[in-house]
């Protein structure tokens, strides 16, 4: 077992999550990842993409500190406490975004099943990545998770 797959396991064991945190490449968005809540806490892993590492990271360390003491998030389910001043919506991740997405968590699972939401936030002005007056930018810096993809399109 290498260093930083034994990190992520005291993480889990210590906090009930560890967090991995991606940087924005070329045209792709920063995102930010739990590993282990579904094993700590039996809820959903949480994915927030867009947002730079401080604040992505407060959000997944957030999430798991909420439903370790017992709140649940469920998709369409809207929140505040995670952005001052904004409310945020959960959306289900489906299971084919996990191979790009969320790495880790296919190592913690084997392999195996999982589930994951997606923490989404309008703009500053309100608009939210899938209403019609969404531009271009934010549906590409803020893509949502909940579609299969097509594999065979690509």
């Amino acid at each position: 077992m290498e260093a930083g797959e034994r990190k992520a396991l005291a993480d889990i064991e210590q906090y009930g999550c560890h967090v991995i945190h991606v940087m924005a490449e070329d045209d792709l968005p920063p995102f930010s990842y739990s590993v282990g809540i579904q094993r700590s806490s039996g809820v959903p892993e949480v994915i927030v993409i867009g947002l730079k590492q401080p604040l992505a990271h407060f959000i997944v360390n957030e999430y798991n500190t909420r439903v370790r003491a017992g709140e649940r998030f469920a998709p369409g389910h809207r929140v505040s406490g995670f952005i001052e001043g904004f409310e945020c919506e959960f959306r289900a991740v489906h299971p084919s975004r996990h191979r790009d997405y969320m790495g880790w968590d296919i190592w913690l699972y084997g392999g195996g099943p999982f589930d994951a939401l997606q923490l989404i936030y309008p703009t500053t002005s309100g608009v939210w990545p899938w209403d019609a007056e969404a531009d271009e930018w934010l549906r590409v810096w803020q893509p949502l998770l909940e579609r299969a993809v097509d594999r065979e399109a690509r």
